[in-house]
């Protein structure tokens, strides 16, 4: 069913979309409103990839049902893991070795962004927004929070497992190296939302000058963080490598995160309580993921760097696992574009990447569209930048996957790192 030739659904996804925008402290009603909505329209009146009624619902849910796994186990796992880092007292004990000024902010940030280069970007954005929190006083400009966000999605973005876009592109045979020029893009982005970010928070609250009286490390707080990291990437790398079909079976790296917390429990107590607060933030996220999983997307426009350069901007508002796997299936991509372009996108706006979610969950004065574009208007600056310094450094040359390793099914995938839309 189209309207102006548009499929009716883009329409209900975009309402959906502009309802979080518009009521952004009821952003959760709005977006399971939206899910139901567009379930029931797909339910009665279309179908969902050419299957209609209750069986193409159930062949969608058989697809996407590790990814949600996936995503839900580490949203609520990197929720404890933030609070274990932060009873550390890392975050405490690093004004004295920062700069004190502005440039203080902005080592942060390259810390999160080399994190995120080996970690998963949500765990990065959560323990950068925990070093900010107890840095600067639990002041925390909105603008900084998104440069957070933009710092671990950038970091991510040259990595086979920094992001769940890159590893897609791994497992379908896309070499590590063609990936690893997005980091051109990367840097210069940092360079520029980096510095202006890092200016606006010191303006805004100025770091900690010494660390408080008192404060030591607690390793084995900091036992605990390594572990439940360790997991996660562990179990990454070895099913990547040894049982690929394992991955698309079962959300193997959300239990893998929740097997390390529960087994490091006793010996130092997660704090519970801050899971009723992280799962409703992770139900908001994964109700998008679901919209945008059921939208009718066949095609892509032909591969080309403008087009890579837009599906940054939609990767912001449209869950990029399944525009990446479409990207995948038609080629002609200059993969390393690609790589920069859907990683780093998603981090213009709060919800246009898991990183953001996960963060908004522990900040949520950041909630608000309209906050989010005025005080990190340095990111999207810095993805358009980063892009142009891309293509004139590298230019644009499309390439071939080195071998298929996997087969992605459509419209979405499961792969071993879980950080969507962005």
């Amino acid at each position: 069913m189209l309207i102006f030739g548009i499929p009716i659904e883009f329409f209900l996804f975009g309402f959906t979309l502009l309802g979080v925008a518009l009521f952004h402290h009821h952003t959760l009603k709005v977006a399971v409103t939206g899910l139901v909505v567009i379930t029931l329209f797909k339910l009665t009146l279309t179908d969902f990839a050419g299957t209609p009624g209750v069986a193409g619902l159930m062949q969608l849910l058989s697809h996407e049902w590790v990814t949600i796994g996936n995503l839900f186990g580490l949203l609520l796992g990197f929720a404890l893991l933030a609070d274990h880092f932060e009873k550390t007292e890392i975050p405490a004990i690093l004004p004295d070795y920062l700069p004190d000024d502005w440039k203080g902010g902005f080592v942060m940030l390259i810390l999160v962004f080399f994190i995120s280069s080996f970690l998963d970007n949500i765990a990065a954005a959560m323990i950068g927004g925990t070093m900010a929190a107890v840095m600067y006083q639990r002041k925390v400009h909105i603008g900084f929070l998104a440069a957070i966000v933009a710092a671990s999605n950038a970091g991510g973005a040259g990595s086979v497992v920094g992001d769940t876009t890159t590893t897609m592109m791994w497992i379908d045979g896309v070499a590590p190296l063609q990936v690893f020029e997005a980091y051109i893009g990367s840097f210069t982005a940092l360079a520029i939302f980096g510095v202006l970010a890092a200016r606006q928070q010191h303006a805004y609250q100025p770091i900690m000058k010494d660390a408080p009286k008192g404060a030591h490390i607690h390793w084995a707080r900091l036992c605990i963080v390594a572990i439940i990291l360790l997991s996660a990437v562990g179990a990454n790398v070895y099913f990547n490598l040894q049982a690929p079909a394992v991955l698309d079976q079962f959300p193997v790296i959300g239990a893998a995160v929740w097997v390390a917390i529960l087994v490091t429990t006793p010996w130092r107590r997660p704090t519970w309580s801050l899971l009723p607060d992280a799962t409703r933030g992770s139900v908001f996220l994964l109700s998008l993921v679901m919209c945008a999983s059921m939208m009718p997307v066949q095609h892509l426009p032909a591969a080309s760097w403008p087009s890579a350069l837009g599906l940054g901007f939609l990767s912001a508002v449209f869950d990029n696992i399944p525009l990446t796997a479409l990207a995948l299936k038609q080629g002609g991509y200059d993969w390393g574009f690609l790589a920069y372009a859907v990683g780093f996108g998603g981090s213009m706006i709060w919800f246009g990447s898991s990183a953001g979610v996960a963060l908004s969950n522990m900040y949520p004065e950041a909630k608000s569209v309209g906050a989010w574009l005025k005080g990190g208007w340095h990111v999207a600056l810095g993805y358009v930048v980063g892009f142009f310094v891309l293509l004139a450094v590298q230019g644009w040359h499309p390439q071939d996957k080195r071998s298929k390793t996997a087969e992605l099914p459509q419209p979405a995938v499961q792969v071993a790192m879980y950080s969507v839309a962005g």
